[in-house]
């Protein structure tokens, strides 16, 4: 009776009873439990771990238990080794355990580790399979049927599986599960671009602590007491840690085994011995430079020098133009470097194309830099000086084209300026280059590369004017004094005096000012220059106006406006024109100073010259208000305030609206007086004007009492 269902077919006799038994189930799958132990003090990245949260829940379906459909990927591209990422994942993974009922797997690949090879992916997957509870006769030769056992087992299993310190995607790919309800997270210096991009991995960067979370971590290792008893001293020991949770680690436990040591003994020790303060000499992994050199394993020998290069770089970070000044290398070939460098989280990419290194990783790479031959270095900084001095240069030809015209020498073989086609891009590069651009002078001094860092003061003179830089200004101008003696050229030292005299000036350093602007004309006078004569002379009626002497402020713009027009330079002619109204019209002789001011604005219109047409229009307005034609002031005003904003010239801003707050009171406009002289409070708190500040303080306070009796 074929295909009968429930027919029992009986062949031969059975003697006894006869006892039937359900088949045996299953055993139940293995739960494993492969996560380390929770880390010690974990503080901050609570931005990090909302991140986590919300990849695992990304792929949930509606209504069902969070699960994760893609890797998610935990990188320290801010940083490097020691930044915190297996410390983040674990953090993350014992906080969550109750999403993983089925159990957690974990593998060190050892892609950056004393360890001489990383973990193959075969010996990886091995392991899990071990700690699945496959029996070791089961598990196949083969790697492609071994990973496709270690899937099937996971399939439907709510599991997370975390792959720490991996090196490359290929390590990582045989262990993605292929079920959805499974999560990944690894942990690599690398980006892993192919496992974001074929299997949809979420990117998370890490880097340093903030003070707050530094301050937290602290607290929790050494205790609030005494943590709150120095905090002057915790304060510098994170400074000098750069919120860097390795080194913070290595501070405390520094601390720790040293209970007498005052915080304020060991940050100095810390400030003296930079680096080797995070260095063990018996545990690698307590060492930061071992770990930190744990990255250039897997670094051509050409990027190794450029991370060495980039330690002693100036600057807080670079651009590709820097960097291939800075090694010699086509743009295109230092574009690469620099990603290579991003991708073993060595370097880190910030809006505008720059990048940028954690303090302590420039720390190692200057250390590096210092095994390199000594040529090498120092051709490599007189090439990044050079490119920022051309391109410096090219900025205030745009910004001031009828300033004086002193090239600096030629630049290095190959180095090719920024291309800057317009005064705004020259504005804009400044504004984005400017600590470099001061580091760049720092360099050039210590290299005794006197030409440099003296060209650089003169480079970045209407850049900081406009900026209100005064007190950057001085610093310059001290080192171009400093290197002036060092050049060939006789009027190094008494322009640099003036300019050094200016900056005093604006400083309100009034005796010194004096002192260097009257050196500086003896020296004009003794190789009998008209011209440092007459511009001495301009900034000494600039210096006196300042210091309250508005009758020797006059007498010395006469004398420039003399000299000028002897020299035959009509824009200079009208600088001194207008210098001699705005004078005049501080002593009250406001004929004097309309004639000359009048006279001033043809000839800077005529030769586009729109610093000094806005400087008349501003004096122009001075001297309607004093003269109590108040409408017409702020007509003047208003047409200045424009060009000052064109121009960026923030100072001037500043000064301009001061000025139009008095013919708006003087109108009962009350309310626009007050808003124009609260944006003057600002930009003066803004500068650095305390003085300016405190006087637009008690305008404001006066035009309230005004408000009020009416």
């Amino acid at each position: 009776m074929s295909g009968a269902a429930g027919v029992v077919l009986q062949a031969g006799v059975v003697h006894g009873e006869v006892h039937l038994h359900a088949a045996l189930p299953p055993p139940a799958p293995l739960v494993p439990q492969q996560l380390p132990a929770a880390p010690g003090p974990f503080a901050g990245r609570v931005a990090e771990l909302s991140r986590l949260d919300r990849a695992l829940t990304a792929t949930a379906p509606h209504g069902s238990p969070p699960t994760a459909g893609a890797a998610v990927l935990v990188s320290a591209i801010g940083g490097a080794g020691g930044i915190g990422k297996t410390w983040l994942a674990l953090a993350w993974a014992h906080h969550r355990l109750e999403r993983f009922p089925d159990g957690q797997l974990f593998v060190d690949l050892h892609g950056f580790s004393p360890v001489d090879a990383p973990v193959e992916p075969a010996m990886a997957v091995r392991g899990f399979l071990d700690a699945l509870g496959v029996a070791p006769g089961r598990v196949p030769a083969d790697l492609g049927a071994q990973t496709a056992l270690y899937r099937s087992l996971l399939a439907g299993r709510r599991m997370l599986i975390v792959l720490d310190n991996a090196a490359t995607a290929e390590q990582v790919v045989p262990l993605l599960p292929g079920s959805p309800t499974c999560t990944v997270l690894v942990t690599g210096r690398h980006r892993l671009a192919s496992l974001i991009d074929r299997h949809g991995a979420r990117h998370l960067s890490l880097d340093g602590l903030s003070h707050d979370e530094a301050r937290t971590l602290l607290t929790a290792r050494l205790g609030a007491a005494r943590i709150a008893s120095a905090s002057a001293a915790v304060d510098e020991l994170i400074r000098l840690c750069g919120g860097h949770p390795l080194a913070l680690s290595i501070t405390a436990r520094n601390v720790d085994t040293s209970p007498g040591a005052p915080l304020a003994e060991v940050a100095a020790e810390l400030r003296e011995l930079g680096l080797e303060a995070f260095d063990h000499d018996t545990d690698p992994a307590a060492s930061l430079p071992t770990v930190l050199s744990w990255s250039l394993r897997r670094l051509t020998d050409e990027q190794r020098v450029v991370f060495s290069l980039l330690g002693i770089a100036p600057g807080p970070d670079t651009t590709p133009p820097a960097t291939a000044a800075l090694t010699r290398l086509s743009s295109a070939h230092a574009r690469r470097a620099l990603a290579a460098l991003e991708g073993a989280s060595l370097v880190e990419r910030r809006p505008g194309g720059r990048y940028a290194m954690h303090d302590l990783v420039r720390r190692y790479a200057a250390d590096t830099a210092e095994e390199l031959p000594e040529g090498v270095r120092e051709v490599a900084l007189t090439r990044v000086v050079d490119f920022h001095l051309h391109t410096a240069y090219a900025a205030e030809r745009l910004l001031a084209p009828h300033r004086e015209l002193l090239p600096p020498g030629p630049p290095a073989p190959g180095v090719r300026p920024s291309p800057l086609p317009d005064a705004a891009a020259a504005l804009a590069w400044l504004d984005v280059e400017y600590t470099t651009l001061l580091a760049a002078q720092r360099t050039a001094t210590a290299r005794g590369r006197h030409d440099a860092a003296w060209h650089l003061a003169w480079n970045l003179h209407t850049f900081q004017l406009r900026r209100g830089h005064r007190h950057d200004m001085l610093a310059v101008w001290r080192a171009a004094l400093n290197a002036a003696p060092h050049l060939p050229d006789p009027t190094a030292r008494s322009r640099s005096l003036r300019f050094l005299g200016r900056a005093c000036s604006r400083l309100g350093l009034h005796e010194q000012a004096i002192a260097h602007l009257d050196r500086a004309l003896d020296l004009a006078a003794e190789r009998d220059d008209p011209t440092e004569q007459a511009l001495t002379h301009r900034q000494l009626a600039t210096a006196w106006d300042l210091n309250g002497d508005g009758r020797r402020a006059l007498e010395h713009a006469r004398r420039t406006l003399h000299l000028y027009r002897s020299l035959d330079k009509p824009v200079w002619e009208a600088d001194a024109l207008n210098a001699v109204g705005w004078y005049a019209a501080r002593v009250n002789e406001f004929d004097t100073a309309y004639t000359h001011c009048r006279a001033a604005l043809p000839l800077f219109q005529r030769h586009h010259e729109r610093d000094g047409e806005a400087n008349t229009l501003d004096s122009l307005g001075y001297i309607a208000q004093r003269r109590g034609e108040h409408q017409q002031a702020l007509d003047h005003y208003h047409r200045a305030l424009a060009l000052y904003r064109d121009l960026g010239h923030a100072p001037e801003v500043a000064n301009t609206l001061d000025h139009m707050g008095h013919p708006h009171a003087a109108l009962g406009q009350h309310a626009q007086a007050r808003a124009r002289w609260e944006e003057a409070l600002e930009l003066y708190l803004e500068q650095g004007r305390e003085e300016d500040a405190s006087r637009v303080r008690r305008e404001l306070d006066d035009a309230r009492h005004v408000a009020d009796d009416r």
